[in-house]
C-alpha cells in the first residue's frame, strides 16, 4: 500500500497526522514494513502550493501523481476503516 502525506516541517497537525497514520497501520495489521508512507514537505515543492497549501496535512492513497485523498487537516478514522475493509488486492 502506498500512502503519501503532504505537509510542512513546522506543522503540528502534520505531525499528528503522521503519528495517527502509523498507529492506524499498526492496528490494522498492516505494519509499516508492508506499507510505504512517503512524506512530502510542501515548502520543497512551490508548484504544489496552489493545490495543497491551505489543506495540509493531506493524506493520499497512492502517490502524488495518482493518489486519491483520504483526508486532510485531521485523520479521518471512518474513511480509514472503510479503506482497510477492502480486500488487500484492492488496496494498492
Amino acid at each position: 500500500m502506498q500512502l503519501t502525506l503532504i505537509g510542512r516541517s513546522y506543522c503540528h497537525l502534520c505531525d499528528e497526522m503522521r503519528v495517527a497514520v502509523e498507529s492506524a497501520l499498526h492496528l490494522a495489521g498492516r505494519p509499516m514494513a508492508d506499507a510505504i508512507l512517503s512524506h512530502i514537505d510542501l515548502d520543497d515543492f512551490p508548484a504544489l502550493e496552489t493545490r495543497y497549501g491551505e489543506w495540509v496535512p493531506v493524506l493520499l492513497l497512492g502517490t502524488l501523481d495518482d493518489g486519491v485523498e483520504i483526508c486532510h487537516y485531521h485523520f479521518d478514522h471512518a474513511k480509514w476503516a472503510a479503506l482497510m475493509s477492502l480486500p488487500v488486492g484492492q488496496v494498492s
